[in-house]
């Protein structure tokens, strides 16, 4: 049997500023030792506010309300958005929401965008990036839509569905980065944690 060894560690505290277990488990395959830390922080949309700049603002709200009150830790946020045209589809509200949410990206092409922010108070650490993905569904019915709601699976999700479970078999392809779309783009997060010497890779 082959022994499983971490592939980074952190060079000093890090903190994840998300509830999010999906992230979590990102950060966890890597081997990385970290504590979650959620943010409290207002989500709504400014006006005419684009989805680029709505989640790189709210990655960078996040982890600077976290990293005030850690001084010594970095601390990394991220908020992700689905987006049909110019609308951003957030949680559904109840089964019936996820359904007509569902139904409206049946066939159809979307963005989902993530932005996500590292910052450290005392070494004056900062930065903050977005990156997009393309994600097509494929045309499927009412009843797909209603079987893939009644298993819970979308009713915690934007845009109501999980590329990483059984939404995607709704998925037909995507351009650009699949963990994106699960909430963190992991190629971006960890390029930028070893440039800014947060993790190096474990020896």
């Amino acid at each position: 049997m082959i022994e499983e060894k971490n592939m980074f560690c952190c060079r000093q505290p890090l903190l994840l500023a998300s509830a999010s277990p999906r992230r979590r488990r990102f950060l966890e395959r890597l081997g990385l030792q970290f504590t979650v830390a959620p943010a409290d922080v207002n989500e709504a949309q400014l006006a005419d506010e684009k989805p680029e700049a709505f989640v790189l603002r709210l990655a960078l709200d996040k982890a600077r309300a976290v990293a005030t009150n850690n001084a010594g830790a970095v601390v990394l946020a991220a908020d992700t958005a689905v987006v049909l045209g110019d609308v951003i589809l957030g949680k559904p509200d109840d089964p019936a929401a996820a359904v007509e949410m569902l139904m409206r990206l049946a066939g159809r092409t979307h963005m989902v965008w993530t932005g996500y922010a590292v910052v450290g108070v005392e070494r004056e650490k900062e930065l903050a990036r977005a990156v997009c993905t393309e994600v097509r569904f494929v045309d499927f019915d009412r009843a797909t839509a209603a079987a893939y709601v009644a298993t819970g699976e979308p009713l915690d999700k934007a845009g109501s569905y999980g590329i990483q479970g059984r939404g995607g078999c709704l998925v037909e392809g995507i351009v650009g980065s699949w963990s994106n779309v699960v909430g963190l783009p992991m190629a971006e997060v960890v390029a930028d944690l070893r440039r800014l010497g947060v993790i190096v890779p474990a020896s």
